[in-house]
């Protein structure tokens, strides 16, 4: 590559210009990169404890349920009367150039839609234990989109990183030296021959 240069001093000026915006580039994705690691890694803790409390969540609201079923019998009839919640909405923030969703579950009023008559307070547990598992669910899917978009990022700017520090960067070095070289051999060679002319002159003068 370097050798398909015309080693002059105007092609010396901008590959030295390519060269510093190079380094400069790297600088900035090395730093981009290790912002959304720490993003990321950040994101992975808050998934591990939102899944836990889910499970855990679950299994309350589950038994709970079964205990509800065992005094009352099969309450489908009751979980019919609770309406579908359509209050979800997903809007976007930027970290570094990279859009994250963010996941909002519209707060709507706990309230018992099924009759107190024909139900007990193990089916208001379940309920209630279900409305905490739906909101804990939403916001695990935003948190798991968000690690796997950054991780998504992070590998990009990895990539990037790697072509100007392997490739781009160790171009332009060597560019710079080869035309660096070939302007100093010009020059010791138009040295050379104005040695040599002054010499001829000086006989001639004699």
């Amino acid at each position: 590559m370097a050798s398909k240069v015309v080693p002059t001093k105007s092609n010396l000026l901008n590959a030295k210009k390519s060269y510093s915006l190079a380094v400069l580039g790297h600088d900035l994705m090395d730093r981009k990169r290790n912002i959304l690691v720490r993003e990321m890694m950040n994101l992975i803790e808050q998934v591990k404890e939102i899944q836990a409390k889910i499970d855990d969540t679950y299994a309350q609201a589950y038994l709970a349920l079964q205990k509800a079923n065992i005094t009352l019998g099969i309450v489908q009839e009751a979980s019919q009367a609770i309406p579908i919640d359509d209050g979800l909405s997903i809007t976007t923030h930027s970290v570094m150039g990279v859009e994250l969703p963010k996941v909002t579950l519209a707060q709507q009023p706990i309230s018992l839609y099924y009759g107190l008559e024909s139900t007990n307070s193990m089916l208001d547990d379940a309920y209630l234990k279900f409305v905490e598992v739906k909101k804990l669910t939403a916001k695990l899917a935003e948190v798991e989109s968000n690690v796997f978009r950054l991780a998504d990022a992070i590998k990009k700017s990895q990539k990037r990183t790697n072509a100007l520090n392997n490739i781009i960067i160790p171009r332009l070095r060597s560019t710079i030296a080869y035309i660096s070289s070939a302007l100093e051999e010009k020059e010791r060679e138009d040295f050379s021959r104005l040695k040599v002319i002054k010499q001829r002159s000086n006989k001639e003068d004699a």
